[in-house]
């Protein structure tokens, strides 16, 4: 992978990052990685922010512009949305409905599969953040005070769920249901409503 795409892929997992930081984590020279930066900005791919910090001067801080987020837009983004126009259109808003229940019932068999050796939240975590990962999502897990945070830094269908809203409301129930009703799923952060990733909050039901 090229110096460029690692940097890409390390700002679009971890969000507004320094040059510094970038510099330590991927053994090269603050001022090389400045250099990738400057040129990256250039190509319209990062932008920056300068955050004030207590002493000295400000820290400057680089994140993903629109066109650096779509280096990794589903490239079968507009395939899918004319299929989703073709269902509706053939079958109306019912036939596409059937269409992603049939596609919610596939997955959840598919990580029930997975899970079914999962005896605690966090192994089943886990699991689930690693298929995610392994389906384009670019997920991790972080472990919080209350809870855990199972986080999708990208989105491989989110064309497809602008056009139908649905698809994201069937991804929290694929959650929901899989881990069971001992829990609670909360999405607090939502690619396709301008955040930067999704973020489902998971606890044990009180």
């Amino acid at each position: 992978m090229k110096t460029v795409d690692k940097i890409l892929h390390k700002i679009k997992r971890e969000g507004a990052i320094s040059a510094r930081v970038l510099a330590d984590e991927m053994g090269m020279t603050t001022m090389g990685i400045r250099q990738h930066l400057q040129a990256m900005e250039d190509d319209g791919l990062v932008d920056f922010s300068d955050i004030r910090v207590k002493v000295g001067r400000p820290t400057r801080h680089w994140t993903l512009t629109a066109e650096g987020h779509r280096r990794f837009a589903d490239s079968h983004g507009d395939l899918a949305v004319s299929v989703i126009d073709s269902v509706e259109s053939l079958f109306g808003e019912s036939g596409l409905a059937k269409v992603i229940q049939q596609r919610e019932e596939k997955t959840l068999h598919q990580y029930r599969e997975a899970l079914k050796d999962c005896h605690n939240l966090k192994a089943k975590l886990e699991t689930l953040a690693y298929l995610r990962e392994n389906e384009g999502y670019m997920a991790e897990l972080q472990e919080i005070e209350d809870g855990f945070l199972l986080i999708e830094n990208h989105c491989p269908i989110c064309q497809a769920a602008k056009r139908c809203p649905a698809l994201c409301k069937s991804e929290k129930n694929i959650f929901k249901t899989v881990l069971g009703s001992e829990y609670n799923v909360t999405r607090d952060e939502h690619i396709i409503e301008g955040q930067r990733r999704c973020t489902y909050k998971v606890q044990v039901r009180k």
